[in-house]
Order: structure tokens, then C-alpha cells, then sequence
């Protein structure tokens, strides 16, 4: 209880009892760099106190926010977006054109996590028509136009991340860093007003959420999986779907090679095709959901399982170890000498599974799938590291790593050859021209519906692709339920379905919230 008073008064502890114009969340971390949308903020959800031009609703299709229409050019490099005119920031002054290509100059100039190089002007040719000019077609930058929060430029100064200023439905009042932050209702908003005249985000850690959903000191309070079956009085739980998903890659070209600084590359038992497909026969994905995430989950085959651009097609045949047995058989790996291993040409199927040390779910599926492999043949060591050390290792080593995005550019990063070896997208080195040149034609299309095309052959077009179903550079597991323990009475909207847990992805539809009773 101490934590909990840490960072929730004893005036906020009442009004989650008993007073509905008000709700106390602590339904995730304290934004690291705070609230400025042109170093990232808003990416994993609503940007709260920002507007932007499009949104997506709770089946994904892309509406207006702050737009009235788009047209892209039949070359694809020209979007020109027009604005709503009765738009004002919080301070009162209107927003213009001028202010939307500011935020995306300032964001593209901030050398952050918002990748704009691929833009190579914004103009504001009229006060409220704004026009994007792309260096080469890209469909995917309708995704920047969904998750970046519109700037007043102003107001934008050095200051800002911490007192942003903006035109989203609600402003930020009060910001305790380490405790908590304060919103109410912007006044100038142009949408539907929210119900609630205060809302208050608790920085809890996991326990202290629970310890405050016990208490009913909170009205909301996201949770992990190992805490679902715990019952609270007056809260139920609500698990939400998500692509925020965790996976297996592993090395795809034979040892041998090193980085430029020196990091070994490579690995010859997962260079091979026959054990990666294996492996991702072998696994069962459901008895995964199940025993690890009790329950709150589904098992994963692609980066982006139930998005528009999944294939379903790439989806395998789950725990079916008769097939993978038979595909190792065929492709010459037998075990010689009765230790339980299997081997080829003097070369031993032992892996060495590296995760995050100190992420309890990540550990536990790599325990899971290490003993799930080993009536297979092949012996798995799950090793956790810091992320210092699988930085280091993860050329040479499979890694349990995590993605999820509602942007397919997260697929081009993560499978392309461009990205071999930068950062954590493509650690294993995967290449397969047929595959890069259907995510190419993905995103030089001209609209999105065209581009889902041929994300889904990247994923498999009945010959080859990036799924289990082809090449298998990764075995994909499970995708988490992200879990919310809600007060009863309250409904918290449609959910869209979230991507990786970062930010405050429930809180996307906060607008639309209510109490029912």
C-alpha cells in the first residue's frame, strides 16, 4: 500500500469509489521522453492530448480525424490531404496547414523513431490543403498520417513534451513525474466531449495495479497474464485482442561470417531449411496460450496475424510432430549414436534459445518450446541474457524477440534484406528475392487494398514466402491478450486490436468510454 500512496491522494482514492465524472487508470508505463508526437509519442495508440488527419476504427479501415478527404497521385508520390476548418489547439488558436507541415518537417528533422526519410517536401499551398511529396511511392505513409499528433507550431519550444499543447480530446493539467498525470477535456475540441471531467494515470508497477484494483482504488488496471485468474471484487476482466506478438528467429546463413564489429554471424543447424520448418511443425503454439499466458492469447504463424494484410494461408498445422520427424528423416538428420540428438554429417541439432533475462513470459516460452523440441531430436538451451549480450549474440544464436504493429512497413523491416543485421529487425540475415520484390510492389502500390495483395504473397503465394509456410526464418508463437481488470459498470468502447504493449494502446477510444449503471 505504500507504493499505491506514492502516487494516488487520498482525495483520488475516493472519487475511483464513488464519483463517475472522474477515472483513476494505471494501465501502463510513464511515457519516457513525455507527450511531443514529432519524437514519437502516440505511436502504440491514441496521442491523447493530439489530433491526427486519420484514424483507424475498431475493424481497421482507415476514417477522418483531422481530414476531411486525401487523394494520392497516380504515381503515388503526391497525398494531398484537406483539413477540417473548425479546428482549434488547446490555447484557443485555430490549426492550419501550416501547422501540419510543420509536425512532419520537425518530426522527420528529429532523428528519432519516426522514420519520414521517405518524404521529400510538405507544403501548405492553401489554409487548410496540405500537400506530402514522397521521394518515391510508399503506401504505408498513410500510417504516418494515422499516429502522428498534430503540433501547434506556435508552441512547439523545448518545453513542450512536458506541457504539450494540442487538439486532441483532452489537455494535460498536471504531470508528477514517477506518479502520475492529470488530464481533463480540452474545451476546443471539435469532437464528441467526453464524459468525464478528470482523468488520472497511476505509473504502477504490476503488483501496486493489483494491490489498487483490490483495494478499488483504481478503475481500470492493466495485468499480466499470471494475475487473470486472481478475482476482484467489483472488476472484471477484460482481455483484448493484439498483435503484440513473441516469436522465434533464428539465423539464416551458415557460420562463418562476422559484423562490422565483430559480433559472429550465422548458425549452421538453423541454416538449415528442414530444421526451422521443423521446429515450427513441431511446436504447439496452443498448448503454449494455455500453459504460459493462461489461456489469454492465440498462437501466432505470421508478424501480423489478424491485421488486413495477414495471409491466412500461412498458417501450419500446430504440434504436429509425425510431419516434422518425417521432414528431418528425409533431409538426412538421424540420431547415430543413441543420445536422443539428431545429427548430420557429424553436426549435432543443439540450439542455444537465447531471451530477455528478467522477462518471466519470454522465459517461460523458451523453456516451453526447449522441452516441447526435445522428443524431436533437437536439444535446446534457454539462456537469458541482458539485451547488451543478445545484442552481441543474436547474428549467431536463435532469440525469443517481440513485434506487433499496425503498420505492415514492420513486416519490410523485419524480413527484408535491406535490414540484415541493423538493429533487431532482420538479426538473421533472411534473403529471398521473390519475397523482397512482393514487398517491394507492397509498398510502391498506390493504395492500401492493392498493397494487401501482395503482403499476403510475401507471407506465402503457394511456392515460397516468408511464413512457416516457406522459408521460416522465424517460428512465430503466440500473440498476448493484453488483459485490463475494469470496474464493473464501465464500458471502455470497441477495442481495436492492439499492437506491442507499448504506450497506452487502450486508451485509443478513451472518448468514446462510459459508465452503463
Amino acid at each position: 500500500m505504500l507504493i499505491l500512496a506514492a502516487g494516488c491522494s487520498g482525495k483520488q482514492k475516493e472519487t475511483a469509489a464513488g464519483n463517475k465524472q472522474e477515472l483513476l487508470l494505471a494501465v501502463g508505463g510513464e511515457p519516457e521522453h513525455g507527450f511531443d508526437p514529432t519524437t514519437g509519442w502516440g505511436r502504440y495508440g491514441s496521442p491523447l492530448f493530439q489530433s491526427t488527419l486519420l484514424k483507424r476504427d475498431h475493424a481497421m479501415n482507415i476514417t477522418n480525424d483531422l481530414a476531411t478527404s486525401y487523394e494520392v497521385s497516380g504515381d503515388g508520390r503526391v497525398w494531398t490531404v484537406s483539413l477540417r476548418k473548425d479546428v482549434k489547439f488547446s490555447d484557443g488558436k485555430p490549426l492550419s496547414a501550416a501547422d501540419v507541415q510543420y509536425t512532419f518537417l520537425t518530426a522527420a528533422k528529429s532523428g528519432s523513431a519516426i522514420d519520414l526519410s521517405i518524404l521529400s517536401d510538405v507544403e501548405a499551398p492553401e489554409e487548410h490543403v496540405v500537400r506530402f511529396k514522397l521521394k518515391e511511392p510508399q503506401s504505408t505513409f498513410i500510417q504516418y498520417l494515422v499516429s502522428t499528433g498534430i503540433v501547434p507550431k506556435h508552441a512547439h519550444g523545448k518545453d513542450y513534451a512536458s506541457h504539450p499543447i494540442g487538439s486532441g480530446p483532452f489537455r494535460l493539467v498536471q504531470w508528477d513525474k514517477g506518479q502520475q498525470v492529470i488530464v481533463e477535456p480540452n474545451p476546443e475540441y471539435y469532437g464528441k466531449p467526453s464524459v468525464f471531467k478528470k482523468i488520472t494515470f497511476l505509473f504502477l508497477n504490476e503488483d501496486a495495479a493489483l494491490a489498487a484494483a483490490k483495494a478499488g482504488k483504481v478503475d481500470v488496471a492493466a495485468i499480466p497474464a499470471s494475475f487473470s485468474k486472481m478475482t476482484v471484487a467489483g472488476m472484471r476482466l477484460e482481455a483484448v485482442k493484439s498483435v503484440d506478438n513473441r516469436g522465434i528467429m533464428f539465423p539464416y546463413v551458415k557460420a562463418g561470417s562476422k559484423t562490422k564489429e565483430g559480433y559472429p554471424v550465422g548458425n549452421d543447424v538453423t541454416s538449415e531449411a528442414s530444421v526451422r520448418k521443423a521446429i515450427n511443425l513441431a511446436l504447439d503454439r496452443k498448448a503454449l496460450v494455455n500453459g504460459v499466458l493462461e489461456g489469454h492469447g492465440t498462437p501466432a504463424y505470421t508478424i501480423n496475424d489478424g491485421l488486413p494484410w495477414s495471409n491466412p494461408d500461412a498458417a501450419i498445422k500446430d504440434g504436429d510432430m509425425a510431419g516434422a520427424r518425417k521432414l528431418l528423416t528425409d533431409d538426412g538428420w538421424k540420431d547415430t549414436d543413441g543420445d536422443g540428438i539428431l545429427e548430420k554429417n557429424s553436426r549435432k541439432a543443439e540450439l542455444t534459445l537465447l531471451y530477455p533475462a528478467g522477462d518471466v513470459n519470454r522465459q517461460s516460452l523458451a523453456i516451453a518450446a526447449a522441452d516441447m523440441l526435445k522428443p524431436l531430436g533437437i536439444a535446446v538451451k534457454a539462456e537469458g541474457k541482458s539485451w547488451d549480450e543478445i545484442r552481441k549474440q543474436m547474428h549467431a544464436h536463435p532469440v525469443l524477440l517481440g513485434w506487433g504493429s499496425h503498420d505492415p512497413l514492420e513486416m519490410y523491416n523485419v524480413y527484408s534484406s535491406r535490414f540484415g543485421g541493423v538493429e533487431y529487425y532482420n538479426p538473421g540475415f533472411y534473403s529471398n528475392p521473390a519475397v523482397e520484390a512482393y514487398m517491394e510492389k507492397a509498398l510502391r502500390a498506390t493504395d492500401e487494398k492493392e498493397a494487401a495483395e501482395y503482403w499476403r504473397k510475401a507471407q506465402w503465394d503457394g511456392q515460397t514466402g516468408l511464413s512457416a509456410q516457406g522459408d521460416a526464418p522465424w517460428a512465430w508463437l503466440v500473440n498476448l491478450d493484453h488483459l485490463y481488470l475494469v470496474k464493473e459498470g464501465l464500458d471502455i468502447g470497441r477495442q481495436k486490436i492492439h499492437p506491442h504493449g507499448h504506450g497506452w494502446p487502450v486508451t485509443d477510444n478513451i472518448e468514446e468510454w462510459q459508465w452503463t449503471e
